[in-house]
Order: C-alpha cells, then sequence, then structure tokens
C-alpha cells in the first residue's frame, strides 16, 4: 500500500528540508511526497529540485494561478495529483517520528477510515515538548469542538476511498482554523477511527503559522477564524449527543479571550470583536453576560479599565 503525503508550503525554503529529511528516515518505505507551492518568492524550488534528484518519491507542484492561494487549495490540488491508497496532510514544519508511516500502517485494515495520531507540540528550536493533545472521547465532535481532544491536520492516516467520498476535503474559503474545520467535517460523516496511544507526529511551534497570526490580532486571519467557529456551532448543535450549553460557552469564551487581548493591547480590532461577541451573546440569549460585555468595553474605552468584566469563567473543564 502506498501512503501520499501532502505538503503545502510558502516561503519555508528555510525549514522545510527538515520535515523532508523525517520523512526519508521512515522505516516504512513505500511512500510518496507531494509538495505544493503556493506562490513562495524564496528558493524553494532549488530545495525541492536537490531532493527529487536524490529521490524519485519527491513530487514538486506550484498552485495552479487558477486556484485560490492558501493552504487549503494546495491541499485539495496535491490530493489530485496523488495516488496512495493512503493519505496524511502534512505541514512543511512538522516532523514525523522514525517509525511513523509503519505504525499507522500496522492499525490499517479495510474497515478503518483513518489511523489517529497523537500529535506531540514540541518548541521550534530546542524541539521540546510544549505539550500533547488528547484524541479520543466518547463524545468525540463536541470535545473536539470545544478543544478537549485534536489531532490537527498531521495527526490522521486518512483511507483514500473516504476522502473521494466526500463532497469538500478542505473549504478553500477558509484561511485560519482550516484543519479544524476539516476535521470536523470528517467527524460528521461518522468514520471508524482506530487510534494510537503514541504521538508519532510533532508539530514544531512557528512564530510565523497562521495560528499565531491570531494572536497577533491580524484582522483577516480574527474573521476567518470566527466565521469557521460560528458556521460549525450550528452544525455541532445538530449532532448526536450534544451539550449545547458547552458549545455555546465555549464560543463565547473564544470570543471574550481575544477581545480582551485586544482591549489590552489597545489594538484597533477591538470594536470588530466586541460588536461580534454583542451580537453572539444577544443571539444565544446571554444576556447577563451581554452587560457585564458592554460594561467592560465602554469602562475601557473611557478609562482604560473594567475589561475584566468581559472575562467569562463559565468554560467546560
Amino acid at each position: 500500500m502506498l501512503i501520499s503525503i501532502i505538503i503545502p508550503t510558502f516561503n519555508r525554503a528555510h525549514i522545510i528540508s527538515e520535515t523532508l529529511d523525517s520523512i526519508i528516515a521512515q522505516s516504512f518505505a513505500n511512500w510518496e511526497c507531494i509538495v505544493v507551492d503556493d506562490g513562495s518568492t524564496d528558493n524553494i524550488e532549488d530545495v525541492m529540485a536537490t531532493y527529487m534528484e536524490a529521490d524519485c518519491r519527491f513530487r514538486y507542484f506550484n498552485r495552479p494561478v487558477n486556484r485560490r492561494k492558501g493552504p487549503c487549495s494546495c491541499r485539495n490540488y496535491g490530493f489530485e495529483q496523488s495516488i496512495g491508497s493512503y493519505i496524511n496532510f502534512f505541514d512543511s514544519d512538522d516532523l514525523f517520528k522514525p517509525h511513523a508511516l509503519e505504525e499507522w500502517m500496522s492499525q490499517t485494515n479495510k474497515e478503518v477510515d483513518a489511523v489517529v495520531s497523537k500529535v506531540e507540540m514540541i518548541h521550534f528550536k530546542s524541539l521540546e515538548i510544549a505539550k500533547v493533545y488528547e484524541i479520543e472521547s466518547n463524545n468525540l465532535i463536541e470535545d473536539f469542538f470545544i478543544g478537549k481532544i485534536n489531532f490537527f491536520v498531521c495527526g490522521p492516516l486518512w483511507r483514500r476511498t473516504f476522502l473521494e467520498n466526500q463532497k469538500t476535503l478542505f473549504n478553500e474559503h477558509i484561511r485560519n482554523g482550516d484543519d479544524w474545520d476539516f476535521n470536523l467535517r470528517m467527524l460528521y460523516q461518522k468514520p471508524n477511527l482506530k487510534f494510537l496511544n503514541s504521538a508519532v507526529v510533532q508539530n514544531r511551534i512557528n512564530a510565523n503559522s497562521l495560528s499565531n497570526e491570531r494572536a497577533k490580532l491580524n484582522k483577516e486571519e480574527l474573521i476567518s477564524y470566527f466565521n469557521t467557529i460560528d458556521l460549525h456551532l450550528e452544525n455541532v448543535k445538530k449532532q448526536d449527543s450534544i451539550n449545547n450549553r458547552n458549545v455555546n460557552n465555549y464560543v463565547i469564551y473564544r470570543y471574550s479571550a481575544y477581545l480582551l487581548l485586544a482591549l489590552k493591547n489597545e489594538s484597533n480590532v477591538q470594536f470588530f470583536l466586541f460588536w461580534r461577541l454583542f451580537k453572539l451573546e444577544l443571539a444565544l440569549g446571554y444576556f447577563k453576560q451581554l452587560l457585564k460585555t458592554t460594561v467592560g468595553y465602554m469602562s475601557f474605552s473611557l478609562f482604560k479599565k473594567g475589561y475584566s468584566f468581559i472575562s467569562f469563567k463559565s468554560y467546560p473543564n
């Protein structure tokens, strides 16, 4: 069985070699690696030329100019070019442990739609482990939505036939939260999952990643992120065994956290976040919290204090 590893990249020539080297080091040799460039301005073509000359299992494509820019488009295009029976979506700063593919394949059978590994979050320079997320749950969709579990885009090895039966893979209109969106939509389809107790992949915490753009209060990325959350809020509630209060609380909590960050940093996105949170609390019937949010926002706007009113602590542990 062939595994297709699909990697989108943008201006990562300086770090992608470590990712590619971790693929070459795999004990399972029957793989292809498809790298799709999203319009880089660095020397990624030269880097990939060196790898392709040394190992024909590497393939390199430029995202077609008629395709939307972004990692989602690159992943979808990479999937179209792939021929493997199993698919792993990797990122250009992720790392495989040496027996990752072998461990995944040892758990596959014709009934399993995906084998899911834990993911080690590691510091970029020291490679020390910062966090390992849990991946199993008795209430998989709800717990994935509220962040109790997470396996990112790199954690699962998907059976190709399962992915081919999906109407849409990665939503090319999303930039931030794209892997979260993809995994949730796959979970809605009730795949038969097999879980590994160990982590076979590592995600390097990169200051230049799209997820960190939220912490930098990049408005475009915040819009993408919260549009994705709002979209899934209603879809999640349509699933079986969902505690609506838990998922509502989680979304209010996320909005509140970013509004607090924006206020503390005197960011120009604070009114945007306040207005989105205000409308959400009104729609969900969180009237007491809505009053606190409004008082806190107005107090900070006038006196530069009072944002503690906004803090939302009713988040499920």
